[in-house]
């Protein structure tokens, strides 16, 4: 592209903004890989903690070698600032202003560090359970070290220590969402770190990006979308209709792949083995099949496939997460990526700040009197 913006393409589509080794993604043939391991190994073979060392460092580190990676306790000044929160607030707003007053209580400063990326992701589940209970009229639970961080986030959600199953499921969903190359809310974080600012702010600015909902709520929608289709008898009408009328079916079609996306099946793996969204699941299969065949109908020269909010649905709801808590759960989980991409931008950092063509009025003056 030119400086003088002669290659000007719409949201940045196809325009290369800069280079990672964090994450590869092959949207032709449905493959993502993590520095070079594919999201199936490491969703079967790996823990969070293990994926977000292997994103700070780039090495990967056996469970024999004591990666851990726990929520973390949180000041009485966050605290606080949550209990001040009306009970209606965005779980998005509330993770985010959440996080914000903590970063002002850290001094991060520039260069973000790998002890920082740890320090903001351990916290980010804290927030967002304690503002899960405050809003109900419950009290905060601390943390249990014992945990990982997806087990301990679902523990101090219910101050109940949940079961293998439901802890291995959030594990997986958390593995699967940990990155995913420049998305929005990636190169939002990548853009506030080039310019010296610190690890939190960058972290905040994401999460105000992945907060539209074209970017970071799809999963609650697919709940929404297939309660209002009914039966799997009645889904093909109601997507009919909803494809004529050209509204979006949630859950399919991604801005980067055109094969079957590859988290979604890692998902349905784990979703087959929660037994309290069996039904669900047995429904959300059904309609798939559906949705596929008619989307490749209305558009036989545009594969619409499967993307990765379809199955998160079903984890989500399998481990007792409520809907309006999908989008902000997808935040802690992206945390290591963003924070992965923070570290990377600061190690050879140019400040990003692309040319802008522009269209208005000529040269004018204003009249005198």
């Amino acid at each position: 592209m030119s400086a003088t913006g002669s290659g000007y393409s719409p949201g940045l589509k196809g325009v290369i903004a800069g280079e990672t080794s964090l994450a590869m993604i092959d949207g032709a043939q449905g493959r993502l890989l993590y520095r070079g391991y594919p999201i199936g190994e490491l969703v079967e073979h790996g823990t969070y903690a293990q994926v977000a060392e292997l994103l700070w460092t780039g090495e990967w580190a056996a469970q024999s070698d004591g990666v851990q990676l726990a929520c973390a306790p949180l000041p009485a000044e966050v605290v606080g600032t949550l209990r001040e929160l009306p009970p209606q607030t965005n779980p998005m707003d509330a993770l985010r202003t959440g996080l914000s007053a903590w970063g002002a209580t850290t001094g991060f400063a520039w260069p973000p560090s790998a002890e920082q990326a740890r320090q903001v992701t351990a916290v980010a589940p804290s927030v967002l359970a304690a503002f899960a209970r405050l809003r109900d009229g419950l009290d905060p639970v601390e943390p249990d070290p014992s945990l990982t961080l997806p087990a301990g986030f679902l523990y101090q959600l219910s101050a109940a220590r949940p079961n293998a199953v439901e802890a291995r499921a959030l594990e997986a969903y958390f593995v699967v969402c940990a990155e995913h190359g420049f998305n929005a809310s990636t190169f939002t974080a990548r853009v506030i770190t080039s310019t010296h600012s610190d690890l939190v702010s960058a972290v905040v600015g994401a999460i105000g990006a992945l907060k539209g909902p074209w970017h970071g709520g799809a999963p609650s929608e697919v709940v929404n979308q297939l309660h209002q289709m009914g039966s799997p008898a009645e889904a093909e009408a109601w997507i009919r209709a909803a494809l004529a009328s050209g509204e979006r079916l949630m859950g399919f079609g991604h801005r980067v792949y055109r094969a079957y996306d590859p988290r979604a099946a890692a998902l349905r793996k784990v979703a087959e083995g929660l037994a309290s969204v069996a039904g669900w699941l047995e429904k959300a299969i059904a309609v798939e099949e559906i949705a596929l065949r008619l989307l490749a109908e209305h558009k036989p020269d545009y594969p619409i496939k499967t993307n990765v909010e379809y199955y998160a649905a079903a984890v989500l709801q399998g481990v007792g997460l409520p809907p309006n808590l999908f989008p902000a759960t997808f935040a802690l989980a992206r945390h290591a990526g963003w924070t992965g991409h923070t570290l990377e931008q600061a190690t050879a950092n140019v400040l990003i700040r692309p040319d802008v063509r522009y269209v208005g009025p000529a040269e004018r003056h204003l009249a005198d009197g």
